[in-house]
């Protein structure tokens, strides 16, 4: 009896052990009980986002989604992007109910052009300590992300990192898929000479060329989130927190009945450096600038930052985060139709045969 007990008393001295351990890893900085708490408090409003065609719940070690698309030949189409340093405004406004849409939108933005229809996200968070109620807004930022652009948030990561990031800041990153008929994508191929461009409006930078930005306004003007600026009529934070737009709903607006040509993101790089990607080479797009309104937070970093023109639509969108291209003869029934269900959108330019060594984008 006595070797009974004993035997019986080594699982007890295990469970101690392990108990230690675990309390070794709290102590490194990782506390994977507040980690589970977290994701109960989300479960909730993340499984909002769901459709029947996503399968199983959080938790797993992965997400299961069913195409169910009657489509004959599909394409998935994928992209991955992050915030960038614009995460540097919320860490400085401790606000963080923003972010998780400029995650959803460089994503899908992405994903778009190539005429997908979204299907679902995921996110990857990653801090030094969990706080769950920063975690909390900034999740509820992507799904509400998630439900601009029309897709699930099917999972994701939350990894603890000690000494990893500053107290209080974090990194995010997202992952998203798409799918189209094959004979649907749009890839540039069919633009020609007698093509147009329609610039749908961005909200503001979006999330390019903060490092300048913060350059600009914080080192060298040394202005404070919360300093009102008169050319902007609104705190410096709060127009450079604006979330990006997502353009899944515009774009829905006028796929089916025009033929769009090609798509472009007006991300990093600006209008010169990503609308060549969509153009055959034989094409060139020439753009006139007063053909729209620039948000006024562009003019006030030219003057701020002294940059030229060039330096401008090379950085930043300039108010133009999406271009669409199009036959000529469908131009002013696509822009009334965007227009009238409030997408913003005007008639910036047309495409010209490209000859010798001609910049592909020229802007007069």
């Amino acid at each position: 009896m006595e070797k009974d007990k004993e035997a019986g008393a080594a699982p007890a001295r295990r469970d101690r052990t392990l108990l230690k351990g675990a309390d070794r890893y709290g102590q490194a900085g990782v506390n994977i009980s507040l980690g589970n708490e977290f994701i109960e408090d989300i479960k909730q409003i993340v499984e909002s986002t769901h459709t029947p065609s996503v399968l199983n719940g959080l938790g797993g070690f992965a997400s299961l989604y069913s195409i169910g698309q009657k489509l004959h030949n599909p394409v998935l189409v994928s992209s991955t992007d992050g915030v960038g340093t614009k995460l540097k405004l919320a860490f400085m406004m401790d606000r963080h109910d923003t972010v998780g849409i400029d995650l959803v939108a460089m994503c899908i933005n992405d994903v778009i052009v190539c005429g997908a229809k979204p299907l679902f996200m995921l996110d990857y968070l990653s801090t030094g300590q969990l706080r769950p109620q920063q975690g909390k807004e900034i999740i509820t930022g992507i799904v509400e992300g998630c439900r601009q652009a029309q897709c699930a948030l099917v999972g994701g990561e939350t990894a603890e990192m000690p000494g990893f990031y500053a107290p209080g800041e974090y990194d995010l990153a997202g992952f998203a898929l798409g799918i189209v008929e094959k004979e649907a994508v749009i890839d540039g191929s069919a633009v020609t000479k007698d093509s147009v461009l329609i610039g749908l409006a961005s909200s503001g930078l979006h999330s390019n060329g903060f490092s300048l930005v913060r350059k600009i306004v914080f080192e060298e003007l040394r202005l404070k989130v919360e300093s009102w600026v008169e050319d902007l009529a609104a705190p410096l934070g709060e127009t450079l927190l604006t979330p990006t737009r997502i353009y899944v709903s515009a774009l829905a607006a006028i796929q089916k009945d025009f033929d769009i040509q090609a798509l472009a993101h007006i991300t990093g790089g600006g209008i010169t450096e990503n609308l060549p990607r969509v153009l055959p080479s034989s094409c060139r797009a020439v753009i006139h600038k007063n053909s729209w309104t620039a948000p006024p937070v562009f003019p006030f970093l030219r003057q701020a930052g002294k940059l030229t023109e060039a330096e401008m639509y090379r950085t930043f969108n300039c108010g133009l985060g999406m271009i669409v291209v199009l036959p000529q003869t469908q131009a002013s029934d696509a822009l009334a139709r965007l227009n009238t269900l409030g997408y913003p959108a005007c008639l910036i330019g047309e495409i010209m045969a490209r000859k010798g060594e001609q910049a592909q984008v020229e802007i007069f």
